[in-house]
């Protein structure tokens, strides 16, 4: 039996225990086996070498795996290849679009041919997107983080 959706806790989009799991899973495989233009654009991302933006790669977002996500402006990066169909990208996207998240694509040919161009364009999607915190999470994580900076606040 599925468990309820994990609330509060950053995670679970309404997927159930067990589709989160496998959703981990899947993301877990990819990325361990990335494509080329996915290495060659990590090593950029990788270690908050662009702008000093935090990235994940293959991080689970709703019902998809996104191949990259920045977790504070809430952008999502996509690198298309031949087993893209815009069909179904689309649909994908204004998925994800209804959860909160800006999607970015790039072709695998630009990756490989003209990173710098991908890199400036998205870094000018970054600097103008907003925060997706402003003020501490509501519900903080069972270790406490954040939770110093809750009570000051509810104790003035």
């Amino acid at each position: 039996m599925d468990s309820p959706p994990l609330q509060g806790r950053g995670r679970g989009w309404g997927l159930s225990v067990r589709q989160l799991s496998t959703m981990q899973d899947r993301a877990r495989k990819m990325r361990h086996d990335p494509t080329e233009p996915e290495k060659r654009l990590w090593r950029v991302l990788s270690g908050s070498k662009l702008g000093g933006y935090k990235f994940r790669r293959q991080a689970v977002a709703g019902y998809a795996v996104a191949d990259f996500l920045c977790p504070q402006k809430a952008v999502i990066v996509e690198i298309d290849g031949d087993t893209h169909a815009d069909g179904s990208d689309s649909e994908r996207d204004h998925r994800l679009s209804e959860q909160g998240y800006h999607v970015i694509r790039f072709g695998n040919a630009d990756v490989m041919t003209n990173l710098e161009g991908v890199c400036e364009r998205l870094l000018a999607v970054l600097e103008t997107a907003p925060d997706r915190w402003h003020n501490p999470h509501p519900n903080p994580s069972p270790e406490g983080e954040g939770l110093f900076e809750i009570n000051e606040k509810t104790s003035d």
